[in-house]
């Protein structure tokens, strides 16, 4: 999934890459370097940018589990948009930070479809990153491609795979010193070819310290909750370490008719040669990290989501560790918990916290939030004043997410998404005032008559046209009702007459406004 427009400009610069000096006899062919290509899309294009963004996830990673005391020999890690997926895959990557690789292989499923080869390995010269070039490990690579027919040095196939190349930022990261790569990506997701690959893996990584990535994402584009259970299946496939178990869940749940269900995993060839091949190159233990999906973004919706899991196949002593299972979200509640001073001051402490820390690494924080209150599924405003001045404000009007995750969301598009100011500047943070309205479900009235100033927040829609205003704004301005439908109909960008016309719709809604210094409603 890639990271909404709205957020790009503040996320990412795009590389610019160039070439200096003349080629020494020992600097790679150009077609052999592989350039980068997701940089602005799948993470950020800006170095510093991209390594603060990895920092943040791994250190965030290091606070919700201890590194597991064995010896990591392959990674299942998901690819998507690091602001989506990027947690989780921090998970699995800090397993291995610190540990020295000579070798890692990165496996993944074609998504663009070019070239010709069912195994295409990138075979010589390096794989570029915003970070730096990693170069490839050209002996492996030479072993993998005179194992078999099927496996060959297919520049092509390698066109535009995010799999693969979203995995390299992270292991610049997180292995302590220098290392070499083997990029695969996969035409062929056929068990065949998988036992094909894995025992070529298995042979010519005997004399190496080797890691193997397998890079994939889950469930794609059912529900929030439909993805949960499709993917809560396929990891407890992964745990048995049997591919055959893997293939049966995956033909089950996709022949269950769910809504939406792409795929249960778009690298189901990836994982099935790390099933296969870890065993073989020492693995006899097997741990899912974590998941998540991605409506458990502040960014992410929940009708349609794309599912991340982290995977460990390690070697250790001992019985396995207990089979994972995914924790149960908090259903709806039968009415609406009220909110708390306690609930008010966090949410505000939380929204500052995603403004500050997205400014400074481009992601959103996470936060374990446990209280129903919290977590109760309600639109919300976050509006930011800066002495005094409106600074930015943006809303999410539909109650169908978390509190919590509505409020991160529109924090930072009242900091940044605002198109009537310049984005905040780190520095300016300090001089800003937040504020918060929780919103009532949305109702529509059929006169105007019916909408009370200073109570109702007010929405018209006319055609395409549409504006709003939180319930504070009429009477900090000091407009009675028709003024303030004057003013909405202009904001709107229609004539300031419009809101008499047939045709025009208007929804109210209430809201409990509260500011950062006080907890006392000015709405409700």
């Amino acid at each position: 999934m890639k990271m909404k427009a709205s957020f790009v400009a503040s996320l990412v610069i795009i590389l610019l890459l160039t070439a200096c000096g003349a080629p020494s006899a020992t600097t790679p062919s150009p077609e052999d370097i592989h350039s980068c290509q997701g940089g602005g899309m799948w993470f950020p294009g800006d170095p510093e940018q991209l390594a603060a963004m990895v920092d943040s996830y791994l250190a965030d990673a290091a606070k919700d589990a201890e590194k597991i005391k064995g010896e990591p020999i392959a990674l299942i890690v998901p690819h998507a948009g690091y602001i989506y997926s990027g947690w989780v895959a921090a998970c699995a990557y800090r397993q291995i930070e610190g540990l020295d690789y000579d070798t890692v292989v990165v496996i993944g499923d074609t998504h663009a479809g070019s070239g010709t080869a069912a195994i295409a390995v990138w075979a010589r010269g390096a794989y570029e990153t915003p970070l730096g070039a990693v170069p490839v490990d050209e002996e492996v690579a030479a072993a993998l491609l005179a194992a078999d027919s099927r496996i060959l040095f297919d520049r092509a196939g390698h066109e535009s795979e995010h799999p693969v190349e979203n995995q390299i930022p992270f292991l610049q990261r997180v292995i302590s010193g220098d290392f070499k790569v083997v990029p695969i990506v996969l035409h062929d997701d056929s068990l065949e070819v998988a036992e094909v690959l894995s025992q070529a893996l298995v042979e010519a990584l005997a004399d190496r310290k080797a890691l193997i990535v397998a890079s994939t994402d889950l469930a794609h584009w059912p529900s929030y909750d439909d993805a949960r259970a499709s993917d809560a299946a396929m990891l407890a496939a992964v745990e048995t370490m049997e591919p055959q178990a893997l293939l049966a869940a995956d033909r089950e749940w996709m022949g269950k008719g769910i809504p939406d269900l792409a795929t249960t995993m778009c690298s189901k060839g990836s994982v099935l040669t790390a099933m296969l091949a870890a065993p073989q190159l020492g693995a006899n233990q097997v741990t899912v990290l974590k998941y998540a999906n991605s409506g458990d973004v502040p960014i992410g919706e929940r009708d349609r989501v794309v599912g991340y899991g982290a995977v460990m196949f390690w070697q250790g002593e001992g019985n396995s560790p207990t089979s994972f299972v995914i924790p149960t979200p908090p259903g709806p509640v039968a009415e609406a918990i009220p909110l708390t001073a306690e609930d008010k001051e966090e949410l505000l402490v939380m929204a500052r916290q995603t403004i500050a820390h997205f400014l400074e690494t481009g992601v959103f924080p996470h936060f374990a939030v446990t209280q129903p209150s919290l977590l109760q599924e309600e639109g919300a405003f976050v509006t930011l004043n800066k002495h005094g001045e409106l600074r930015g404000c943006i809303g999410h009007l539909i109650s169908d997410r978390p509190l919590y995750l509505v409020v991160q969301n529109v924090a930072v598009s009242a900091a940044v998404a605002d198109q009537r100011f310049p984005p905040v500047s780190k520095e300016e943070l300090s001089d800003l005032e937040i504020e918060i309205s929780v919103l009532s479900p949305l109702e529509q009235v059929e006169s105007v008559d019916q909408i009370q100033v200073g109570l109702h927040g007010v929405i018209i829609r006319r055609g395409l046209n549409q504006a709003v205003y939180l319930p504070q704004v009429a009477p900090e301005q000091g407009w009675g009702r028709e003024e303030m439908l004057e003013n909405l109909c202009l904001k709107a960008g229609l004539s300031k007459e419009a809101w008499k016309k047939e045709g025009t719709r208007f929804y109210v809604f209430t809201a409990e406004v509260f500011e950062e210094g006080s907890t006392t409603d000015r709405g409700n």
